[in-house]
């Protein structure tokens, strides 16, 4: 009989039972649930637990010996492959998946410093070299077929696009959506087969051990590298706009991302933009009538780079 219990934090379950009732259910088995995995997997807790938008993470001892540790999270579609590609990349440029439980989607994980995400690394010109190098590594292996792919993404984009538009109180926004939706509809025949992470940004990289730098949290993807790019362009944006020249840093950053990745730069604009619509598309189902005005300026700067 389990009889291990976990404390959740107050702040955690405040924001994600925001997420409806079955995040409520979730919620209210969560200490039941990582007890659960304590004792299956002879995990001893090693400190106080901490938490993200949609996921728990306590540090353990696997063994008496082994820090690790434990992720628990709900079963969503955009982290249903999240083992699948850990075990792809096996630990290559990424956190090692010790042990999964398919039924609750349970992670148990190698531990990484939490203390130093890559947002920590003053110099952005290094940060942006360091993430594109974890990208270019990440992408160089092929998708498992069983992970969602880019293509099926992309038209279901491209379907919601005459719907959403107009919710956008700028005819401006407007247009810009358009033409995304545009550079989408060009490029959705050939969406790639590589396992992208989709969601890598400075605080989605971790200083390790075994490697200076991992990336952690993949949303695994089978598509093209360049619809991993525009996570790595709107870090720290106060800071760029505090440069004075946004247009020539978000420019600095894409151009140091294809380069290290070897893409093809109008490709990679194009899934740039289609990474805009995506987002925007978010935005619009969240009930707001504006973009976020950092796709804004880079969905525009790429687009006068082309002409």
């Amino acid at each position: 009989m389990n009889t291990s219990r976990i404390d959740v934090p107050d702040p955690f379950a405040a924001s994600y039972g925001g997420n409806g009732p079955e995040a409520r259910a979730w919620l209210a088995d969560l200490p039941r649930l990582g007890g659960e995995f304590l004792d299956r997997w002879e995990l001893r807790p090693d400190g106080p637990a901490a938490y993200g938008m949609a996921s728990l993470v306590l540090p353990v001892v696997r063994g008496g010996t082994t820090p690790a540790v434990l992720k628990l999270q709900q079963l969503r579609e955009e982290t249903a492959g999240t083992a699948t590609g850990l075990r792809a990349w096996r630990g290559e440029g990424v956190v090692r998946l010790l042990d999964y439980d398919e039924e609750s989607g349970t992670q148990l994980l190698e531990r990484l410093d939490a203390a130093r995400p890559l947002s920590s690394v003053a110099d952005d010109d290094a940060a942006v070299q360091i993430l594109a190098e974890l990208l270019a590594r990440l992408t160089s292996v092929p998708a498992p077929g069983e992970v969602r792919r880019l293509s099926d993404i992309a038209t279901a984009m491209l379907d919601q696009v005459p719907q959403a538009v107009p919710a956008l109180r700028d005819p401006d926004e407007r247009r810009l959506v358009r033409t995304c939706a545009g550079a989408v509809a060009e490029l959705v025949g050939e969406s790639g087969d590589s396992l992208l992470h989709w969601d890598l940004h400075y605080d989605n990289v971790l200083a390790g051990e075994r490697e200076p730098w991992l990336a952690i949290d993949p949303e695994p993807l089978a598509g093209d590298p360049g619809f991993e790019l525009l996570p790595a362009m709107d870090n720290r944006w106060a800071q760029v706009e505090a440069g004075g020249d946004v247009a020539r840093a978000v420019l600095r950053r894409f151009d140091l991302l294809t380069e290290v990745l070897g893409l093809e730069r109008e490709r990679a604009v194009g899934w740039t933009l289609g990474r805009v619509l995506q987002n925007a598309l978010w935005d619009v189902e969240d009930g707001k009538a504006t973009l976020e005005p950092a796709q804004v300026a880079i969905a525009t700067t790429l687009l006068s780079s082309r002409r």
